[in-house]
């Protein structure tokens, strides 16, 4: 099978991963993906087996082996060792202060005919007074948990 990534390792590279396999002190993923590199290596020193070989040899899908090699080309030799960070951007939906209005309004006397505030209710009325534009009832939740408010 044609190969479009061909790994080719310095020797400084092949050392180093040689001795992060050989001494197991790093993530798992990390050694598995230096075995991978060392494994796909085409230089002089390194035996350039196959995708297959590679996945058996490791325990790792070719699908894996292929993207180890194909970040170890277009990226560097870091990239393919470390996992892809996500892009994604979580932004709280609780804020300090919409925090301090939510215990504010747990304390406080529930509505009417309520002996007690739920967490449906408080959801609800965090809407509608507008501290927040949606929240969901695990967000409240999670929120009384942390600061270590029970409602009942």
């Amino acid at each position: 099978m044609y190969k479009r990534f061909i790994v080719k390792l310095t020797e400084e590279e092949r050392a180093d991963l040689q001795s992060m396999v050989k001494t197991g002190k790093a993530a798992a993923n990390k050694l598995l993906h230096a075995r991978i590199l060392l494994k796909a290596d085409t230089s002089e020193l390194g035996p350039a087996w196959s995708d297959e070989q590679i996945g058996e040899a490791v325990e790792a899908s070719t699908a894996t082996v292929q993207r180890v090699r194909q970040r170890f080309v277009e990226e560097s030799l870091e990239a393919a060792l470390h996992r892809k960070q996500t892009p994604r951007q979580y932004v709280p939906v609780l804020d300090g202060e919409a925090e301090a209005h939510l215990v504010a309004l747990a304390c406080s006397h529930p509505p009417e005919g309520r002996c007690r505030w739920t967490i449906r209710l408080l959801t609800h009325k965090m809407v509608e007074l507008q501290y927040v534009e949606h929240i969901g009832r695990e967000t409240i939740r999670l929120a009384l948990k942390k600061i270590n408010l029970s409602l009942g």
